[in-house]
């Protein structure tokens, strides 16, 4: 049934890769190199089946083609998964085996970090390959990305408020803060910093108390964070979380997060446009963090990398604009302008560079 499945999705690769004495048992998806070489994260996750986790790949590189092609970016999608409890199965050898798998496809997949990775288990992955984003400083990388999607996060949030209430102060509006991980806690940050009201919640208590302790939010419970009077519901955590048994709670008229896959199908994002309330597509809003890796390829710059988080603004006015033109809801006018981009530069047939060494500001170390 995979074939079926990736005749529907429009997937061109899948990798099962398996290393025993490693412990490694992970996927890539390559969903499209229409635009350049597959770039996304690794997301290492303790998945309860093979199936769960095939899906998730699916699901999640299919969401990166269209990300990087509304960011602008010259990349394709695709994802990798792990299956492992980050907080117990990691190990240089698991990483390092993941590594020569990517490096095995010859540039076709560029990895980054995701839920349950971080900068040091990129370490490892540099070391065998370099087809490699977000490692540290020290080897000409841009380091953490989480900092650059949350700044990205605020500008779709100001394009947002513009479309919704004319006015982009941020600090007029109170928010619902759901996921207090590296990316929901500096978004927290940067809201508390133009003096919003925040409710936050998260199954870590050590963050809420962080987030309470630091930034004045208050703490509600994990099912509470959907019946507050916020004017914004910004999903932070995992994917599905305005499903059918949420969204006649939701009291906000705005929902613009860092999670990604936010509406737990098609169906909910028609009924939210029914009900008045404005969705963000998760994947414009939460560009940053790949907008400011895929800088790495072609030699790093802080500066370009913020000067690139502040297109997401303009991007997400277009699909309000396209939303309007075509009569649509928003979440799929971003769909729309991806495949646009992806159909007309597709068809200039540019040179893919899929396999070509672009990584011009990197300094190779680990060997």
């Amino acid at each position: 049934m995979i074939f079926e499945t990736l005749d529907t999705t429009g997937h061109e690769q899948v990798v099962f890769c398996h290393n025993k004495d490693a412990g490694l048992k992970a996927i890539i998806a390559i969903h499209s190199t229409v635009l350049g070489p597959a770039l996304g994260g690794t997301r290492m996750w303790p998945y309860q089946s093979e199936a769960e986790a095939l899906n998730d790949v699916l699901r999640l590189s299919r969401g990166m083609t269209y990300k990087n092609a509304v960011a602008g970016l010259n990349i394709g999608g695709g994802k990798a998964v792990i299956i492992g409890d980050p907080a117990k199965d990691k190990s240089e050898a698991l990483f390092r085996a993941f590594g020569q798998f990517v490096d095995s496809l010859g540039g076709r997949y560029i990895t980054a970090e995701d839920v349950g990775i971080d900068v040091n288990d990129m370490e490892y992955v540099y070391q065998e390959t370099e087809y490699v984003t977000g490692v540290h400083q020290v080897h000409g990388g841009s380091g953490d990305p989480s900092p650059f999607t949350a700044y990205g996060t605020l500008q779709g949030l100001m394009a947002t408020l513009n479309r919704k209430y004319g006015d982009e102060e941020v600090g007029k509006y109170k928010y619902a803060v759901q996921g207090l991980g590296h990316v929901g806690m500096e978004y927290v940050k940067l809201l508390k910093e133009r003096g919003a009201k925040i409710w936050v919640t998260d199954i870590n208590q050590a963050l809420v108390d962080k987030a309470v302790d630091e930034y004045g939010a208050e703490a509600v419970g994990l099912d509470e964070i959907y019946d507050v009077p916020a004017d914004v519901y910004s999903p932070c955590a995992l994917g599905g979380t305005v499903n059918e048994l949420t969204l006649p709670r939701l009291k906000a008229k705005v929902i613009c997060g860092a999670a990604n896959n936010q509406l737990s199908n098609n169906a909910i994002g028609k009924e939210l446009e029914e009900r008045g309330i404005l969705y963000a597509p998760d994947y414009a809003v939460n560009a940053g963090g790949v907008m400011n890796v895929a800088l790495e390829l072609e030699g790093y710059n802080r500066e370009r990398a913020m000067r690139m988080m502040r297109t997401i603004y303009h991007n997400l006015t277009r699909i309000y604009e396209i939303a309007d033109r075509d009569g649509i809801p928003t979440y799929a006018a971003a769909d729309r302008l991806g495949d646009e981009r992806i159909a007309a530069i597709g068809k200039l047939k540019l040179p893919q560079r899929v396999g070509e060494a672009r990584f011009k500001g990197r300094i190779r170390g680990g060997h």
